[in-house]
């Protein structure tokens, strides 16, 4: 699909992957809403691109629902979302003060994989409402969502991220299926140790340690590459219902 002149909304679009991939998609044409919960980074990017700024919280129905609406009426209906928000807070399940509090367990799955879900289906019920003329074999759509591949190697620590995460990678496929009659694609990234401003506020020896547990290249992924791949697999209309590793070869260990 070409995304030039398209409608493209970008959660987490206020930083690291998010902006990433904003700016490559702005740089193809798209018209870009950048969501973010950070109202002052969304405004930040979409004045840099010359998109628009949505700061919400996902994972709220209603929000989504209104920014979704505001979307279609200023900017037309969105065929493109990539899914980029999301929290990785480290936490055991058994700590020094007792077992891990629930509601920590519910904040992260909460964004990560219920904002997911409530973004694809709001932005998956606005292309099946407004399907462009065609032979049913051109892609109305492209749902682009963000796991990790803490969802197939999770570490100690990592029980809600690990959890959030492989229930996004377990989303791709029954979406795609179910979305395929609307002509709407669903694919996924599962990123592997990227440059994020999550990572920035280590120590550099840190950050260089990190590089080197990559096989090959031997460094940390840049937000640029993960850009490159969401495009790709928009252009790409044979891809769908995948889930695609992007992390230099590395099988994270257990801590």
């Amino acid at each position: 699909m070409d995304i030039g002149n398209k409608v493209a909304i970008v959660t987490g679009g206020g930083s690291g992957l998010g902006e990433a991939t904003a700016i490559r998609l702005a740089e193809g044409g798209a018209r870009v809403a950048v969501v973010d919960l950070n109202a002052d980074a969304a405004n930040a990017v979409a004045e840099k691109i010359g998109g628009k700024a949505f700061a919400i919280d996902i994972a709220d129905a209603q929000a989504g629902e209104k920014a979704v609406a505001q979307i279609v009426a200023e900017l037309g209906t969105p065929r493109i979302l990539v899914n980029c928000a999301g929290v990785g807070t480290p936490m055991k399940i058994l700590g020094k003060d007792g077992p891990l509090a629930l509601s920590a367990f519910e904040k992260v799955v909460r964004i990560n994989l219920i904002g997911t879900f409530n973004m694809l289906r709001l932005v998956a019920d606005a292309i099946a409402r407004d399907q462009e003329p065609g032979d049913g074999k051109q892609t109305q759509g492209v749902i682009i969502n963000t796991a990790s591949v803490a969802a197939f190697d999770g570490q100690i620590g990592q029980p809600a991220y690990s959890s959030s995460k492989a229930g996004v990678v377990g989303l791709a496929l029954p979406a795609a299926r179910e979305l395929a009659r609307y002509g709407i694609r669903v694919l996924t990234i599962a990123p592997g140790i990227f440059l994020t401003p999550m990572l920035k506020i280590l120590p550099d020896e840190a950050l260089e340690a990190l590089g080197r547990s990559v096989p090959f290249p031997p460094r940390l992924g840049e937000p640029e590459e993960f850009a490159k791949l969401a495009l790709h697999m928009i252009d790409n209309d044979m891809l769908n219902g995948e889930v695609v590793r992007i992390d230099g070869s590395i099988r994270m260990a257990a801590k």
